[in-house]
């Protein structure tokens, strides 16, 4: 029997972070290298040498940048076959990377659609089953999601969005049921109102952001920091009985 905080020791292990050059992202990056694992970092704008490549190394991990459009199907399988020519293994994958178009539904153009949709959802699951299939084979592996609050809810005016995150939500639990039993857990974590880049337009508009603060328990926004501990849970050992669950993180927001 392991002892308890043994349980989240990552030493060893090499995890595939997308969109881990800025906010959740970065913060999930970060805390799985504080737990011992290298880091695969990718993202549309990832250079080589970048700040996150910098905080990561400075923590005595190795970082490797890959740049790659999810949105695009056939940079996304170039970008897959370079990890595997160039890794030996991927023993996490955090699904991370997304998007967000704003417009009112009657309004809500198909190129809006069509690249949340791509990102949000068509990418995470080449990435799922493309590493996942390796995961099986090993009989070892750990998948996260990142869902959201409209994984549950409807939202205003990002349709797009709240589509594909209730998506992965569901295809977290599918997964998990097919590979629970191979030695593969998939999970997802749900992230409350966080301050990112995702949420500015929100925490700008004074009379939204007042109406989300009022129902929060916590009485604040989250901050990227807040998902770290998450993070390191479910891609742990700590975890190992974890499946199919979408763990919130919300300072209570969905409790009200």
């Amino acid at each position: 029997m392991q002892a308890a905080l043994s349980l989240f020791d990552l030493s060893g292990k090499t995890a595939l972070v997308t969109g881990c050059d800025k906010g959740i992202g970065k913060a999930y990056a970060i805390a799985l290298a504080e737990a011992g694992t290298d880091i695969i970092g990718a993202s549309r704008s990832l250079e080589k040498g970048s700040a996150i490549e910098k905080e990561i190394t400075a923590l005595g991990k190795k970082f490797t940048a890959y740049k790659v459009d999810l949105g695009d199907k056939d940079d996304l399988y170039r970008f897959i076959q370079k990890v595997k020519e160039e890794s030996s293994t991927i023993d996490i994958l955090v699904n991370n990377a997304g998007t967000i178009m704003r417009k009112p539904a009657a309004e809500h153009p198909d190129e809006y659609w069509d690249k949340v949709i791509d990102v949000n959802l068509n990418a995470q699951f080449i990435l799922a089953r493309e590493f996942g299939k390796d995961m099986i084979g090993k009989g070892s592996g750990k998948i996260v999601f990142t869902c959201s609050m409209l994984s549950y809810q409807g939202g205003i005016n990002v349709p797009g969005y709240t589509a594909s995150k209730s998506a992965v939500a569901g295809l977290a639990k599918a997964l998990a049921n097919e590979w629970a039993g191979k030695g593969v857990n998939v999970n997802g974590i749900a992230p409350g109102y966080i301050a990112t880049g995702n949420t500015q337009a929100l925490r700008e508009d004074a009379v939204r952001s007042k109406s989300i603060l009022d129902r929060i328990p916590a009485n604040r926004w989250g901050t990227p920091d807040d998902l770290k501990g998450a993070i390191v849970f479910l891609c742990s050992n700590a975890s190992a009985y974890v499946n199919g669950t979408i763990l919130n993180v919300d300072g209570g927001w969905m409790a009200r």
